[in-house]
């Protein structure tokens, strides 16, 4: 293969996917797989590569021949390149993508029966995150918890109060105040004293379920 620097550079120095990465270069995906894996056992950087001719550098990926006594291993399967495959296509399923890890590596003897319990084993070890993307100005979240209780200076009496806060998606650009209720009363004059706080209004308010917000609550 001539397209070995090419493929190197175009997967580490352009940031491209594997699918992209053989897209460009003419070859299959497991074929892109396979040569990563051969510069990974070799230790080899984008940084080392570039510096070697293209015959160089084929000879250290290509050579056939290992030390005596020592075998090959096969990798375990990249089951984070798994998970991005299935979220980002939904045409690709989790037989395909065992189909070109046994393709990559034929002598691999598992079956698609371990190979979908590693991954779920593999999967019950992330975090779940939900990814919000807000545009400024776009929307403003609204909400109240239990504020700072204020002493009452006559009696000494300590009184509880609710935290109105206003917080933008984009910037986290926040506007707070205590009060001593939630009613709707309370919560127009908070959400005029933001606005004029922030000296602009939003596209949308977005209230956590506010009772003062809402009209009409939605069975869940």
């Amino acid at each position: 293969m001539r397209k070995l620097k090419e493929l190197f550079r175009l997967k580490f120095d352009c940031q491209l996917s594997n699918r992209k990465t053989a897209s460009s270069c003419g070859i299959s995906r497991p074929t892109v797989s396979e040569y990563l894996f051969r510069a990974a056992q070799q230790g080899l950087t984008w940084e080392t590569m570039a510096e070697l001719s293209e015959e160089e550098l084929e000879n250290r990926l290509l050579q056939k021949t290992s030390p005596k006594g020592e075998t090959s291993r096969k990798p375990w399967p990249d089951f984070e390149r798994v998970h991005q495959e299935l979220k980002s296509n939904k045409q690709v399923t989790l037989m395909l993508l065992y189909e070109e890890y046994r393709e990559t590596y034929p002598d691999t003897h598992c079956s698609h029966a371990w190979f979908y319990a590693q991954y779920q084993n593999w999967k019950k070890k992330l975090d779940w995150v939900m990814r919000q993307d807000h545009k400024g100005g776009e929307k403003l979240f609204l909400d109240y918890c239990d504020g700072p209780p204020l002493v009452d200076p006559k009696t000494g009496t300590a009184l509880p109060t609710h935290l109105f806060a206003a917080v933008w998606g984009a910037s986290n650009y926040t506007f707070a105040e205590a009060s001593f209720s939630q009613n709707l009363e309370s919560w127009i004059q908070s959400n005029d004293r933001a606005f004029s706080y922030f000296q602009c209004v939003p596209h949308i308010l977005v209230p956590d379920n506010l009772k003062s917000a809402l009209h009409q609550s939605l069975p869940v």
